[in-house]
């Protein structure tokens, strides 16, 4: 990865406290409700972190864009609009001040390679968690991506060395870094998320799923894809919530996780199982596209 700088900080150095363990659990902090804010709520994973906590009986504080019309499965909740590309700069107190944030905010996708993801969304997520942590905020918890690990193939380890070759990946590689860099500044702990494939009800319709989906709803006789042979890790997004969650919930500690299910699966065998289930009548056509260039043909996280 090419080496990026970190973000020069604007920001005075808050005087850092004695750092102490503590571990919230799932739903107090000491007498009082645990407050929990989430960026991105209103995408598609967002949506199941916010049932995950609602599981846990913590009622999440959102944060969204002030543009953003909300739906009413989530307007019983705390919004708060923040723009994370022009934000104020009493951001953490805007967010009543929560014990953990999750962030999940990200903007330029599905577009990999799009030079947004560096110049606009890198240094706009720094900025919007550097004050908020400046400011009292102690734990953090961000979304990652398995494209931080570029090429690597087999199973990859959380403790592997970034090696992005996509715009996307690079981005969130870097704010890994500079985040990290960060906790020499500002006392608090950092998890970091790294995320494989999702599936389920409610993701972005050009996921293959959602796409073999929508072909049959249209009718069509074939589903053109390319030869399926790529091994992938997928997982239900209800799991990947699940463990998001409760990763973001072991407050004061930092660390490196994969979200994901280890388990390889080729993406001919997760469509076949998928017309299999659903008893879909659709042909397969193998080869129409090439396989990605900017992925190894074979890569599964390990748990």
């Amino acid at each position: 990865m090419a080496g990026v700088e970190p973000v020069p900080s604007c920001m005075g150095c808050r005087k850092q406290k004695a750092k102490t363990d503590v571990y919230f659990g799932h739903r107090r902090v000491g007498q009082r409700e645990m407050k929990v804010a989430v960026t991105g709520a209103n995408g598609f994973l967002g949506r199941y972190v916010v049932k995950e906590l609602e599981r846990l009986n913590i009622s999440p504080i959102l944060v969204m864009r002030p543009t953003t019309e909300v739906p009413t499965s989530l307007s019983h909740h705390l919004v708060v609009p923040i723009d994370i590309q022009s934000p104020p700069d009493n951001i953490y107190s805007l967010m009543h001040e929560p014990d953990v944030l999750i962030h999940l905010a990200w903007g330029g996708l599905p577009n990999y390679h799009s030079s947004c993801h560096l110049e606009k969304e890198l240094p706009a997520h720094f900025r919007f968690i550097e004050s908020a942590v400046s400011s009292g905020l102690e734990n953090v918890t961000v979304s990652g991506t398995c494209f931080e690990y570029g090429m690597q193939s087999g199973e990859l380890s959380p403790n592997l060395i970034a090696q992005p070759v996509t715009a996307y990946g690079e981005a969130k590689a870097s704010l890994h870094l500079q985040l990290n860099k960060l906790q020499s500044e500002f006392n608090f702990s950092l998890r970091w998320a790294r995320l494989f494939y999702l599936c389920g009800f409610g993701q972005g319709k050009n996921a293959i799923l959602p796409t073999l989906e929508a072909a049959v709803k249209n009718g069509d006789e074939v589903f053109n894809m390319s030869g399926g042979e790529q091994l992938r890790d997928y997982l239900p997004v209800e799991e990947a919530t699940a463990g998001l969650v409760s990763m973001a919930l072991e407050t004061g500690r930092t660390e490196v996780r994969n979200i994901c299910s280890g388990k390889p699966i080729s993406i001919r065998k997760l469509v076949e199982n998928k017309i299999s289930e659903e008893g879909w009548k659709i042909e397969l056509n193998l080869g129409h596209y090439p396989y990605p260039t900017y992925e190894p043909m074979e890569f599964w996280g390990k748990l």
